[in-house]
């Protein structure tokens, strides 16, 4: 192992987290004048997810067991975006959008998302230091976004706001149209709020039958990476220098190709003078002062939910000081309460300095976290530097571990620990 002066064991800060209140929580958070409306609403309703029932429900509002649990994986902080269903809304809001022509279902739930944000607060205020909520908004009405971020900043949620996406069929203006959403990049460039994109919001409405639901995984993180170039070319990341962006639970591989892929344009369009690209773009690109792989190092992360060790080997074309690991807890995917074992798989053989970034340390800068506050925690905690260091072998990949993505495609890992 590379010399290494730091502590015996990592802290591990997971920068994708779920969480939320069950249903009937949000009722003290919403004006009193909904009270009734909720309380018809509530009736009426049943859990859509299985995991959000029983025990396992109980992850996402039940702040002492969440702790315990996160602590038993080796992560002492996180980064939490929502997870269960706000009031007023059918199914997780982040993946679900209501239509903007349906004004009253608008109203209805951007009071739900209101009190899951109030929520949020208390939720996080649990734990002081060790949860980064995220604060949600719509974007149908962009003058109320503002206001909300501007809440939440104030109110102490350190996570930045959850950009949703504009997938076609919604009815809302594309992140493309730069003067329509300027005074929201403004707001969180001011406020020094970090804009996430989490995997989700983006795709298109989609049907509830087995095929929907393959096509939907199969094609929903290609709708999110749409969002970088959408930011690229509307100019907000050129005007707003120092405004961050978060793109979550989207994979790691995409990027550096996405980046050559989009310099290779910019090249084109810039200077390739006769060239269809250059008739249509010269005008957009020499407006602009960075290429697009050049955005990505300034100012955009990737949240690495269970990342993959193929993923690792590219961190240096990703940027290592880019990379957020994530657990993802407490999805079904999620790498806890394997997290050790995601970790060593992953991160073996790398240099601890880097590991450190990558675990921690990158979404300790952004999100705002104390290291030296979590520095006692990570101690009793954390996973062991020096067994993250080594080589994981298959025979001791947990039995169950192959639900989580970090685990699938090695040689022979359908044979797990029995």
């Amino acid at each position: 192992m590379p010399e290494w002066e730091g502590p015996e064991r990592y802290t591990v800060i997971s920068a994708d987290c779920h969480g939320g209140g069950e249903i009937h929580e949000y009722r003290a958070y919403l004006p009193a004048r909904l009270h009734e409306e909720f309380d018809r609403w509530v009736q009426g309703y049943k859990v859509p997810y299985p995991d959000l029932l029983g025990d396992n429900g109980k992850r996402n509002w039940d702040s002492d067991r969440r702790l315990r649990d996160l602590e038993d994986d080796g992560v002492v902080a996180e980064v939490i975006y929502p997870n269960t269903v706000p009031p007023f809304f059918p199914k997780a809001s982040l993946t679900d959008q209501p239509p903007a022509a349906n004004a009253g279902d608008l109203q209805l739930r951007w009071e739900g998302l209101k009190a899951h944000n109030r929520w949020m607060v208390d939720f996080c205020a649990a734990t002081p230091g060790r949860r980064a909520g995220i604060v949600q908004i719509m974007l149908h009405d962009l003058d109320a976004a503002i206001e909300e971020v501007k809440w939440a900043a104030a109110a102490g949620l350190t996570g930045g706001v959850l950009l949703p996406g504009t997938p076609p069929g919604s009815g809302l203006v594309p992140l493309w149209e730069y003067d329509h959403y300027e005074p929201l990049w403004r707001t969180c460039e001011e406020l020094g709020v970090p804009v996430n994109h989490h995997t989700g919001s983006a795709a298109p409405p989609m049907g509830d039958s087995l095929i929907d639901k393959v096509v939907f995984l199969t094609e929903v993180s290609w709708w999110a990476h749409r969002a970088f170039t959408h930011l690229i070319v509307s100019g907000t990341m050129d005007r707003h220098p120092d405004l961050q962006f978060v793109f979550t639970e989207q994979g790691t591989a995409w990027i550096p190709e996405e980046c050559r892929r989009l310099d290779y344009y910019w090249a084109r369009m810039g200077k390739a003078v006769g060239s269809q690209e250059y008739e249509w773009g010269h005008t957009l690109v020499n407006s602009m002062s960075l290429k697009p792989s050049e955005y990505w190092a300034r100012q955009c992360h990737v949240g690495a939910s269970f990342q993959r060790p193929a993923e690792a080997a590219l961190r240096y074309e990703v940027g290592v000081d880019r990379v957020m690991w994530g657990s993802d807890y407490p999805h079904k995917e999620a790498s806890h309460p394997f997290s050790r074992e995601a970790l060593q798989l992953t991160y073996n053989s790398i240099d601890p300095h880097e590991v450190a970034q990558m675990v921690g340390g990158n979404a300790a800068k952004l999100y705002g976290f104390d290291l030296d506050a979590l520095a006692p925690i990570a101690a009793k905690v954390g996973p062991l530097v020096e067994q993250v260091y080594k080589p994981l072998a298959i025979e001791d990949i947990p039995k169950g571990a192959d639900k989580c993505p970090a685990f699938v495609g090695l040689p022979g890992a359908a044979r797990v620990k029995p």
